[in-house]
């Protein structure tokens, strides 16, 4: 069973599954630019009461698994994230620089997706049988 977050007033589980793409879907993410870019987002994360549970890249995108609060405000902070991250990483790379231009790193969009727990039909389900008599 999975442990449930706590704070003051509530109890919550809350997972998030995010999909970045690199501008142009271009392939500039190796091993060291995608460490930089988990960094990155842990740093920012905590000031969120985001926490990062796993983080994998391609060549033209990142999947991260993330646990949040309830108070925490999503598109803020992946907005942040996104701004933060393509700064620093094209400062620090001048590899990227070559391939993307102007200060895109990342594209516009994003998916993001809940997570965890049970099926949406189990708990549609669930939901639904409340008040019945055995």
């Amino acid at each position: 069973m999975m442990k449930l977050d706590t704070n003051a007033h509530s109890v919550f589980m809350m997972w998030f599954h995010l999909i970045i793409v690199i501008k142009y879907r271009h392939k500039v993410l190796d091993d060291e630019i995608s460490n930089r870019a988990k960094e990155i987002f842990i740093y920012i994360a905590e000031k969120y009461h985001i926490t990062l549970v796993e983080w994998n890249h391609d060549l033209d995108h990142v999947h991260i698994l993330f646990r949040s609060h309830p108070k925490s405000e999503l598109s803020k902070f992946i907005n942040a994230y996104k701004s933060a991250s393509s700064r620093l990483i094209k400062n620090e790379f001048p590899q990227v620089r070559e391939k993307l231009w102007k200060s895109y790193f990342w594209s516009q969009s994003f998916c993001l997706l809940t997570s965890g727990g049970a099926p949406i039909e189990v708990i549609q389900t669930y939901i639904e049988s409340q008040g019945e008599k055995s």
